[in-house]
């Protein structure tokens, strides 16, 4: 069963209508909330359809081969599908704490410096907790410690 989560996200995450500002309009209201709250939802419910239709592929797939070969070969195939539902289960955790910011009214500001995110970082990654400003600063940093 192919799964390519980025792509996967892509193509939801463009899939959406991207939100209109009305002039004068105040950052992060009710309406711009909402649409958030729309966006993480519908990428939730994506990969949640998509951890069950790995269980299904799974047991169905699930054979006991004599020919050692094609039993690794199995086997490797369900490794892969299972790490990549595990990366999912960690965005949808991730997901999940990102509702749980809107519900507190704490979504879309940078937990470093406190500034707006911005709309359109947001819709691109929805789950971002960090300005552009200071997520580049932390990949410098990040690069310099580990290089």
């Amino acid at each position: 069963m192919p799964s390519n989560t980025k792509e996967k996200n892509a193509v939801l995450i463009r899939g959406f209508v991207p939100y209109t500002e009305e002039k004068g309009e105040e950052y992060m209201n009710e309406r711009q909330l909402e649409h958030f709250a729309n966006i993480l939802n519908g990428w939730k419910r994506e990969l949640m359809e998509e951890v069950d239709r790995t269980v299904t592929y799974m047991q169905d797939e699930a054979a006991n081969f004599p020919d050692p070969a094609d039993r690794a070969s199995q086997e490797e195939e369900f490794s892969l599908e299972l790490r990549t539902r595990d990366r999912e289960r960690k965005l949808i955790k991730k997901i999940d704490q990102t509702l749980q910011r809107i519900e507190d009214d704490d979504y879309g500001f940078c937990d470093s410096c406190g500034v707006e995110i911005g709309i359109r970082r947001l819709e691109a990654r929805p789950t971002a907790t960090l300005c552009i400003d200071c997520k580049t600063l932390a990949e410098i940093k990040e690069k310099q410690i580990g290089g």
